[in-house]
């Protein structure tokens, strides 16, 4: 009979194995005592609706499933709480712990995450890294697991060596330990093949996610997996129900952003949520459709990298002009919408350039909407690639992808694909929930030189410098304006954790995630002083 280890034992336990010595003397272990007194039983609580302490964890929470990360809630945290971190842990062999979730800078206002959370704190790489985000229960061990959700309250903002989203689970538990006030932890349990029903909160996912239900759908759900592994500059995930593939991810590239690009709309790129059931859903049965399906606004598919697709066009449709040709475009072929969200308008050069460029030929880049798999230049032969009149793709024998119709990048317009052959997910009409903006578009497109985004680690800003050789005009609130001369300037932006997070929710009701922003000249630039300011979302 499998051994069940208590919640408390385990909490205790990773707190204790992260010191230099647990419960021994000396002034470096009384100091850590005292900090970590605990409160009296019962009163700091966590619980979760996926599923009541102790019982069966729902496999929509699981790769068996969507992936999605579950609902929390949290009463009573103790005086003097600061934030809070968060702690999803395994124990699959002995004297090991495993960590499926890393979460720290958690407002000390917040009581709850919500399913599929994202920007309440910063998410930590897991042990099934390198994804910084929840990484769903996926073992391939037999019987039941074990799985423990603990939730820390702290007295100060943990010390962490690097960027908080490339902090370790281990790393975020021996950061915390002095700082720890008191812990609340549960467990819940799983087994591979089991069906676990899921509580139902989005109506276009089913209700109960199992694995693909015949061979040819279990095979693309393979194909989609495989691609993934390909990417060198971004990291997506996948998980497949009856229906559709689930690509994850936080839609950033690794790769540089924003560089070359000369007619700029001052956007950045920040972090999205495309993470469980807010993943791009792919179709797993992909069929030539009796009639096409137009593409001429927003995303058309989805990268390797987790990286949205777009059609070519500006927002609003064709008629706008196309991205790549007025220079809004970067060295990638990619930009920051109005949602400050990096896609690509056309092949998305710099992920291809991870791997030879015959190997595009026969494997995706990415994933069209309709389930077709997009691919290299070349067919599979390396001849330049067979594109019809209908939809720009082609019927010809794709490898390592869905039969029927595939489709090829190309440096002439439409760049992917003029419209789907295929039947497009909801994702299609339902795109503009997947995306939030944080403010009124800054600025109209204006000629730029504009510098690659680039961390400057003395405090953690993302920093995105352009130049601009004539007069501009910005906004930050929309009803604002602010006249530029021309020069040289540069946006910083962070996002929000810990107190900072609280302070700046207080004044904004219904949000979760903030980001601060500060618009600066260069020396010697006369411009009016535009002050920093916070978004949420």
């Amino acid at each position: 009979m499998k051994k069940i280890i208590s919640a408390t034992f385990l909490a205790a336990s990773i707190v204790c194995i992260t010191l230099v010595a647990c419960g021994g003397g000396g002034s470096s272990g009384s100091a850590v005592a005292s900090s970590a007194a605990p409160v009296p039983s019962g009163s700091f609580a966590l619980t979760s609706s996926a599923g009541a302490a102790g019982g069966l964890l729902p496999s929509d929470y699981t790769c068996d499933g969507t992936s999605s990360s579950p609902p929390l809630a949290w009463t009573n945290a103790p005086a003097g709480t600061k934030e809070f971190a968060l702690l999803m842990t395994t124990i699959p062999t002995v004297g090991t712990i495993k960590y499926n979730w890393v979460l720290s800078g958690i407002p000390a206002t917040a009581t709850s995450l919500a399913r599929n959370a994202s920007g309440v704190g910063t998410a930590g790489v897991g042990s099934d890294g390198p994804l910084a985000a929840y990484q769903a229960p996926c073992s391939q061990g037999p019987g039941l697991k074990e799985y423990t959700f603990t939730l820390y309250a702290l007295s100060a903002s943990p010390s962490l060596a690097v960027a908080a989203n490339a902090v370790t689970g281990s790393a975020l538990a021996s950061a915390i330990a002095p700082i720890t006030l008191a812990t609340s932890a549960f467990n819940l349990n799983y087994a591979r093949g089991t069906t676990t029903p899921t509580t139902p909160t989005t109506p276009t996912v089913p209700t109960t996610p199992s694995s693909p239900s015949s061979p040819a759908t279990a095979t693309n759900c393979q194909f989609v997996s495989d691609s993934l592994t390909a990417s060198t500059t971004g990291v997506a995930t996948s998980t497949c129900d009856t229906s559709y593939a689930y690509i994850s991810s936080n839609g950033l590239a690794t790769h540089p952003m924003m560089g070359g690009i000369t007619a700029t709309n001052l956007q950045v790129p920040v972090a999205q949520n495309f993470l469980g059931t807010n993943g791009w859903k792919i179709p797993l049965a992909p069929a030539i459709a009796s009639a096409t399906t137009t593409a001429n606004d927003g995303p058309i598919g989805v990268a390797i990298n987790g990286v949205p697709i777009f059609n070519p066009c500006k927002q609003g449709g064709c008629q706008n002009g196309d991205t790549k040709v007025l220079g809004e475009l970067d060295a990638c072929n990619g930009h920051a919408g109005r949602a400050d969200d990096y896609h690509y308008h056309a092949a998305p050069t710099c992920l291809m350039a991870g791997k030879a460029a015959n190997y595009w030929d026969t494997h995706p880049l990415g994933w069209a909407l309709d389930g077709f798999a997009i691919y290299g230049f070349n067919n599979p032969d390396g001849t330049t690639a067979t594109r019809d009149s209908i939809c720009g793709g082609s019927t010809t024998a794709a490898q390592n992808g869905p039969t029927g119709y595939s489709y090829h990048v190309t440096n002439a317009s439409p760049y992917v694909l003029s419209c789907f052959r295929g039947t497009p997910s909801p994702d299609l009409v339902n795109q503009g929930s997947k995306f939030t903006p944080l403010r009124k578009p800054p600025v109209t497109p204006f000629p730029a030189t504009v510098a690659a985004v680039t961390l400057d680690a003395t405090d953690g800003y993302q920093v995105m410098s352009f130049s601009s050789n004539q007069p501009f005009t910005t906004t930050a609130t929309g009803s604002d304006s602010y006249a530029n001369t021309a020069g040289a300037y540069s946006i910083r932006y962070k996002q929000l954790v810990g107190t900072e997070l609280s302070t700046a929710l207080a004044g904004n009701a219904g949000k979760t995630a903030c980001w601060t922003f500060k618009f600066n000249a260069s020396t010697g630039v006369t411009t009016p002083a535009q002050p920093s300011t916070t978004y949420c979302r």
